[in-house]
């Protein structure tokens, strides 16, 4: 049995060492990790999930079929990932931990459908490990929840379906009506149809975290909404807006975004928006207006000026 440095210096086992797979299965992730040798680490936000019925409403808001590709991102002991290859036909594990990397293939029942990746997500290649379409079912890392659901969203190669659990904060920003959205809510109803599962707590975890979660599910849209062709354009311009939310949409959009004089006006009136609104009041569509017509103003004074 090897041993592993750090306080009390844990005892981690091998492979070969464990007990066999079935035993492993009936496990709470507790008395799993204890049997592995192994405790949680916070620098990874590692807290497994405990409830089963979590499981079954995540797998059944995720609508998956045998012919599915599933990416799964750190599956950590393999309790959603037992389910998953039992119903998809490939699953792709992205796990940063290179201990449970190792360990996931022992854990599932169906490890020939079970790809594990040691490897951060954020400069994981979604495109080359995903040729076809595939499914997001995962429990985010709390502490890259929210460049995660970027790189997802943005990328070239982008999932069809996200089922993911955030903290519940973050879910409500991501489903946030009129009001209160922000940059977060817009570049995410931006990309798909999103609406909140289920609300998750703490309890429902061990290590317990010190705060509530949710499930939101993401349907990504095959063609973005209101003729937005380039997104990352409109998102700068809601960048701007979201840059000063206290202040009126005025004078958030002046302090961010070149304007000749009273050029900030004229685009708002051209828009249709009141310039003493602020950017939690507006709608998408209105952001996709703005932003058209904000550029539609540039070339007009760049012309003049030439």
């Amino acid at each position: 049995m090897k041993e592993r440095e750090g306080r009390g210096r844990v005892p981690v086992r091998t492979v070969g060492e464990l007990p066999p797979a079935e035993e492993l299965w009936r496990l709470t992730p507790k008395a799993l990790l204890r049997a592995l040798g192994l405790s949680a680490r916070k620098g990874l936000s590692q807290s497994f999930l405990t409830d089963s019925y979590v499981v079954k409403d995540i797998l059944a808001a995720a609508e998956l079929a045998p012919e599915d590709e599933v990416l799964e991102v750190g599956p950590g002991l393999g309790v959603m990932t037992r389910e998953l290859v039992k119903v998809v036909r490939r699953v792709v594990a992205v796990e940063l931990d290179q201990k449970l990397a190792e360990l996931l293939p022992t854990l599932v029942p169906a490890p020939e459908r079970l790809e594990v990746v040691n490897a951060d997500i954020l400069e994981f290649d979604l495109a080359s490990a995903f040729p076809g379409p595939y499914k997001v079912v995962a429990n985010l890392p709390y502490h890259i929840s929210s460049p995660l659901l970027r790189k997802l969203l943005t990328s070239e190669k982008k999932p069809t379906l996200l089922v993911i659990m955030v903290q519940k904060e973050v879910a409500e920003r991501m489903v946030a009506k009129l009001g209160s959205t922000s940059l977060l809510s817009i570049m995410v109803q931006l990309y798909s149809r999103a609406s909140l599962v289920r609300e998750v707590p703490a309890a429902a975890f061990f290590p317990a975290p010190q705060v509530d979660s949710a499930v939101v599910k993401l349907e990504v849209y095959e063609q973005l909404p209101y003729g937005v062709d380039d997104p990352e354009a409109v998102l700068k311009v809601v960048a701007a807006g979201f840059s000063r939310r206290r202040k009126q949409i005025h004078n958030a959009l002046s302090d961010s975004l070149w304007f000749p004089p009273g050029g900030v006006y004229e685009v708002l009136e051209r828009a249709g928006i009141d310039p003493a609104r602020r950017a939690q009041t507006l709608s998408l569509e209105e952001w996709a207006t703005l932003y058209r017509t904000y550029q539609e103003a540039r070339r007009g004074w760049q012309e003049k000026s030439e």
